[in-house]
Parts: structure tokens; C-alpha cells; sequence
């Protein structure tokens, strides 16, 4: 893409590369504007493109369409599609869908893998990223399986309010029943109970946050583990000594 200045972009990854890697990128990175519910990553298909968002954020969900759960998210802190590239494969059985609209900058697979090849710095760069979203993945995991569902609207909202941008998020209650592996109904009465306690207020189809300290009291320890391996393994600002990139 012409003209892409790093220091511009709103993609931290990208922002906070080595130069030499983003220069490898940069001709190859297409911006592009996503929509609600826009599939990104098909299952079990061959993954053409990856995206780094710079706006809004995407779900990964398993299961099928009849039932399904999100088990990960995707925001301007990283990239979408990055584990079947650095892996060695073509694909992945999880479908990757847009929850936000935004933009995010695209780049053909095959491209990055090229890239990938012949930059260590950049596949480190990477797979340090895919490291936290397994962790993030391993902690929803987690979640499902041992936590109180308030506990798990609390985790998500503070996930969603790390990469939305601002204290309002566009949400429903169907979705947030499929978020978090509930019937709607409870999800209903667990935004009921937040909104109740001043956390949050809710409108159709739209949470506000309220009170972040409350909602990451309230998490707990399901809140925090991925953000803080992030912040360990993940540059927090361009380092004018980190090099061009080999």
C-alpha cells in the first residue's frame, strides 16, 4: 500500500515491528472496511488473506452455526489468520467473523508467508502474538467450564472495551448467549445484574461501560493473564534502537 507510514498506522503490531519488517509489508497491505458479521476466516478452507485490524475487532467462534461458541477475539492489538500461516498449515476448523466494524489492513497469505520466511525477527514478532491469543483462548476455555456467568460478561466486556476504542459497544443478547455459552435468557439477567450494580448500562443492542474497576474487581483473576503476557512479549511503543529486522 503507498504511502503507509508505520508511525500511522493504528495496528499495534504493525506499529511496533522492526522497520525492515514493515517495509516488508508494506507494499503488500490493502486497507479495507468490514461489516457486522462478515466472515474473515472460513473453517476448514484454505485462508487466503490475514488482517490486521486497526479498527473494531473480530470473533472466533467453534462449533457449527446451529451452535456455536466464541472461544477468542481479535483486535488492533494483533492479526487475524496468523496461527495457519506461522504454523505450516492452510486453514483452521474455527470461523473468524467481524463484531465491530472498522478497518483493518489485509495482506495475502501467501505474501506474509514469503515475508515470514525470510525475516526471523518477524516470525518472532508473530508467533509471540499467536502465543497470547492461545493463552487468551486457553483462559475462555477455562472460563466456560468453571466460572459464574456475571463473571464471564465481566471478562468480556473488559475484552471488548480493550479494542472497541471507547466505553460503548455495540452488543446483543443473542450474541452475548452465544459469547458466553448461555441460554439468552441468562445472559438477559446477568447484563441485568452489572447494569443494576452501576457497572454498565444497556440499551438496545448497545452496552456502556461504567464503572472498568468495578467490572475488573469483579472478573477477578479470569481477567488479565493474556493482557499481561501481551505487555511482556509484545514491544509498548517504537524503540528507536530495535533495528531493521534480518
Amino acid at each position: 500500500m503507498e504511502n503507509l507510514r508505520q508511525d500511522l498506522v493504528r495496528n499495534h503490531l504493525l506499529a511496533t515491528m522492526k522497520p525492515g519488517d514493515f517495509a516488508r509489508l508494506q507494499p503488500d497491505l490493502v486497507r479495507v472496511r468490514t461489516h457486522l458479521d462478515q466472515t474473515l476466516i472460513v473453517p476448514n478452507e484454505p485462508v487466503l488473506r490475514a488482517y490486521f485490524p486497526e479498527t473494531g475487532y473480530a470473533s472466533v467462534v467453534a462449533g457449527t452455526d446451529r451452535s456455536r461458541i466464541e472461544v477468542g477475539v481479535i483486535g488492533p492489538e494483533g492479526l487475524i489468520g496468523a496461527t495457519p500461516v506461522l504454523l505450516g498449515s492452510d486453514r483452521t476448523p474455527h470461523r473468524t467473523f467481524v463484531q465491530v466494524p472498522g478497518e483493518m489492513l489485509a495482506v495475502d497469505t501467501a505474501r506474509l508467508g514469503a515475508a515470514v520466511e525470510v525475516s526471523f525477527s518477524l516470525r518472532t514478532c508473530l508467533l509471540r502474538f499467536v502465543q497470547t491469543h492461545l493463552i487468551q483462548i486457553g483462559q475462555t476455555a477455562y472460563g466456560h467450564a468453571m466460572l459464574p456467568l456475571q463473571i464471564r460478561l465481566a471478562r468480556w466486556i473488559l475484552m471488548s472495551h480493550d479494542r472497541v476504542g471507547g466505553d460503548e459497544m455495540p452488543v446483543t443478547h443473542a450474541f452475548l448467549a452465544q459469547t458466553l455459552g448461555s441460554q439468552r435468557s441468562g445472559a438477559t439477567l446477568s447484563v441485568q445484574a452489572l447494569e443494576a450494580r452501576r457497572l454498565i448500562t444497556a440499551r438496545r443492542g448497545r452496552i456502556t461501560v461504567r464503572d472498568r474497576k468495578a467490572l475488573e474487581a469483579l472478573a477477578a483473576s479470569s481477567y488479565g493473564l493474556p493482557e499481561d503476557e501481551y505487555h511482556r512479549l509484545i514491544p509498548q511503543g517504537p524503540d528507536p534502537e530495535r533495528g531493521a529486522g534480518i
